[in-house]
């Protein structure tokens, strides 16, 4: 993202005391809100191999299914792990899971809310845990899996108002 967004140079979560705190949205128009974060999960070619004559699957199970329920789960919970988010209504989650090349797995996951503030934190963390479920239920067949980078590529609605490439 370096280069591509203006900095305003101003931390949102400090106080003038410089503590911190939570942003105060109640001013803030609602609007419509989206954003999409992708990430990967790489695995050694044999692993790859491995997990495509299975369908992707391990002795734990569905891989590709059981992602897309912890990240949805993940999505909805981002704001008890991370401190300063604000509890959004989701309207909408999707989680998309594809091979990106022979050792790459892509996983998008686009987050819709109609509030106050954006939905950039949930579609990371949605990424990521859903990754890092992947890496979890293949971990026994390798550790040499690499998960990233997780990166947020859209946003829309907000100051921004039209659609947003990151």
């Amino acid at each position: 993202m370096a280069g591509k967004s203006k900095s305003t140079n101003k931390l949102t979560h400090i106080d003038p005391a410089g503590r911190p705190a939570m942003v105060d949205v109640t001013d803030k128009a609602i609007t419509a809100r989206q954003a999409t974060a992708v990430t990967n999960v790489v695995f050694p070619k044999a692993v790859a191999k491995q997990l495509i004559k299975s369908d992707m699957a391990t002795k734990k199970g569905a891989i590709i299914d059981t992602a897309i329920i912890a990240g949805t789960m993940a999505v909805k919970r981002t704001d008890e792990l991370i401190p300063f988010c604000h509890a959004l209504p989701i309207d909408g989650i999707k989680i998309t899971i594809d091979w990106h090349d022979s050792e790459r797995l892509r996983i998008s996951c686009t987050v819709k809310t109609q509030h106050r503030t954006g939905v950039e934190m949930e579609a990371l963390m949605g990424a990521s845990i859903a990754a890092l479920t992947i890496y979890d239920m293949c971990k026994a067949l390798s550790h040499d899996i690499e998960v990233g980078p997780t990166k947020l590529i859209e946003k829309l609605g907000g100051k921004t108002g039209a659609n947003k490439v990151l």
